[in-house]
């Protein structure tokens, strides 16, 4: 129990208070987020509501990182355009109700793929993104955030801006909210500052009756956030092969950004917090909470990075504020929906700008004259790609592939032999720099064959047989000696290597007692 629900983790200090405010103020947040990401993909707001409060609430409970919180997002959203437009292809006469019953079952399928992800210890492999990859993706994410609040500056369903009076009532509530949030903290931290703005806010809309956008305004006509309880849905589509090809490429999708994204996430609350959540966990957490929110009527989800820099950022440290955070989001949708839509989306907009200008690593930008340039275009095309497509997962994916290639560069640049012939005539190669793919043509230059003397030692003591690309080019460097009738000898390479060299085994002499074993490290836990 001490390791699941930190709410009654004796071990840990928990301030009820700044968890209780901190939760009501996410709480708020959500809900124009939920409704948005759900109007995206075409669902009704209630599927967007629902999935914040499922994946929010299971998360909280079970996930491997205190004070994250989950719910429906954008980067999910988006994946079930391509969905809806293929099931549309495919059955041109499918009804909406229909189409959201593959969705669950999608969502239902996502979570179990997480839920094996996080029993086979996949998490750890958030580890090879490079710390660049990491700068891109939050700066790309802070860019979305800050764009995603334009649209609240324009006549709704028009590309038209605002104008006259109604454009600088919503200029001057948002620096308003932004003042507060900013201004706030140096005179009290008793409560958290942008709960105190959002209520000072809506009191001047609501009191004074100003007229500006509320959160009302940005639903469609005839729809509402007023619900129960999620309730219990058993996809009713057909359960055959039919079916589960067209929709186990997308599960796998949501699967994966779901993954990355919360993984991701954590990795940035590590840093802020300077604790460390666990991986693995949070993929089974995810998996759990995608699995619930497909069978309670959600649209499914993944971790928030706005919205948890938020509950960061007002004091949550525990997982209370995460749960907090979704009960009272069920209970604005059961209870509390005429209050809700009539909160100024002024005070959110305000919000979420300072979350966008908090999550800007704006000390990378002092980096672009420290850092290597493969680093910085790394960086930059990591933000691009973010901003451009909203695709965190294939941002990351193509980031981490340049920064394996940059490193292959660089390293492959670094091969490099002394050359000398000792007084019984034998000519020795020292190799230094590692030997892999990237550095085999390079190896092969080293060596002069035609005019090398009748016995030859390549000496590895200082260099590292990488991978058969290395092997290879070390099978191809003896069969130029062996075949002109010269002996080489190759000196320490590793017993996993000498295995391997089975074209050489006639002409390698390995001294073994001075062969190093190379052997990986493994996760204990």
């Amino acid at each position: 129990m001490k390791k699941v629900f930190n709410l009654f983790d004796l071990s840990q200090k928990v301030n009820y208070k700044t968890e209780i405010l901190s939760g009501l103020t996410v709480a708020l947040a959500l809900v124009p987020e939920a409704i948005a990401f759900a109007m995206i993909a075409g669902f009704s707001p209630l599927t967007g509501l629902y999935a914040a409060f499922v994946m929010g609430l299971v998360t909280a409970i079970l996930g491997g990182r205190p004070g994250m919180i989950s719910g429906a997002t954008g980067a999910i959203a988006v994946i079930f355009l391509g969905l809806i437009l293929e099931l549309r292809t495919a059955f041109p006469d499918i009804t909406s109700e229909t189409i959201l019953q593959y969705v669950f079952a999608t969502v239902i399928i996502a979570g179990i793929l997480q839920i094996l992800a996080g029993v086979l210890r996949l998490g750890k492999f958030i580890r090879l993104v490079p710390h660049p990859v990491m700068f891109g993706f939050v700066n790309g994410l802070a860019i979305i955030i800050f764009m995603a609040q334009f649209p609240n500056f324009y006549q709704k369903g028009t590309h038209n801006l605002l104008e006259g009076s109604s454009m600088l009532i919503m200029l001057g509530l948002t620096l308003l909210t932004m003042f507060i949030i900013w201004g706030l903290p140096k005179l009290t931290k008793v409560v958290p500052s942008s709960l105190i703005a959002i209520l000072v806010v809506a009191g001047i809309v609501i009191g004074f009756g100003v007229d500006t956008m509320t959160v009302g305004d940005t639903l469609n006509a005839g729809e509402s956030i007023k619900g129960g309880f999620p309730p219990l849905t058993i996809p009713n589509i057909p359960f055959d092969f039919a079916t589960l090809k067209i929709i186990f490429p997308y599960a796998c999708i949501v699967a994966g950004v779901g993954l990355i994204e919360s993984l991701l996430s954590l990795n940035l609350i590590d840093e802020i917090t300077e604790t460390r959540g666990s991986g693995n966990k949070e993929c089974v957490a995810q998996g759990i909470g995608n699995i619930a929110s497909g069978f309670l009527s959600g649209m499914g989800g993944c971790a928030m990075l706005g919205q948890s820099l938020i509950n960061i950022s007002a004091g949550s440290r525990a997982r209370l504020a995460g749960i907090v955070a979704s009960i009272t989001l069920l209970i604005f949708i059961m209870f509390g929906s005429d209050l809700i839509v009539q909160l100024p989306m002024a005070a959110l907009v305000g919000l979420m700008f300072m979350v966008a200008i908090g999550t800007f690593e704006w000390a990378s930008l002092k980096t672009f004259k420290k850092m290597p340039w493969s680093d910085v275009i790394v960086m930059v095309l990591v933000t691009l790609i973010t901003v451009f497509t909203h695709n965190l997962a294939i941002a990351v994916l193509i980031g981490v592939i340049l920064a394996a290639l940059a490193y292959s560069w660089e390293n492959a640049k670094r091969i490099r032999a002394r050359k000398y012939v000792d007084e019984n005539g034998i000519k020795h190669y020292e190799i230094f720099g590692p030997l892999f793919f990237g550095s085999v043509a390079g190896f092969s230059e080293k060596f002069e064959v035609l005019n090398d003397p009748n016995e030859v030692i390549i000496d590895f003591k200082e260099s590292r047989v990488a991978d058969m690309s290395a092997i290879e080019a070390l099978n191809v460097i003896t069969h130029r000696y062996h075949k002109i009738g010269k002996k080489v000898h190759l000196r320490h390479l590793s017993k996993d290597c000498i295995k391997l060299l089975n074209k050489a085994e006639a002409i390698i002499d390995v001294n073994i007692m001075e062969d190093p074993t190379y052997k990986l490290v493994i996760d204990k836990v």
